[in-house]
């Protein structure tokens, strides 16, 4: 896998007051459906990327026929 530095789309304008709309509350979920996390974001971050990395034989083909 390649990353590169060149940016695909412009970051998001900044809008103030408005950061507590990119934090994450899963109290609603955990009372509604008793469930709870099983692991924290940066861990399951880094299963994701890890699964990605072991699996290209899955997702390259659908970027080479140009899968949205």
């Amino acid at each position: 896998m390649q990353f590169s530095n060149e940016k695909s789309h412009p970051p998001p304008r900044h809008r103030p007051g408005h950061d507590r709309r990119y934090t994450i509350d899963a109290s609603k979920i955990e009372a509604e459906l008793d469930w709870t996390p099983q692991v924290n974001v940066q861990e399951g971050l880094r299963r994701t990327v890890e699964w990605y990395l072991t699996h290209q034989d899955w997702w390259q083909p659908l970027l080479e026929r140009g899968a949205p």
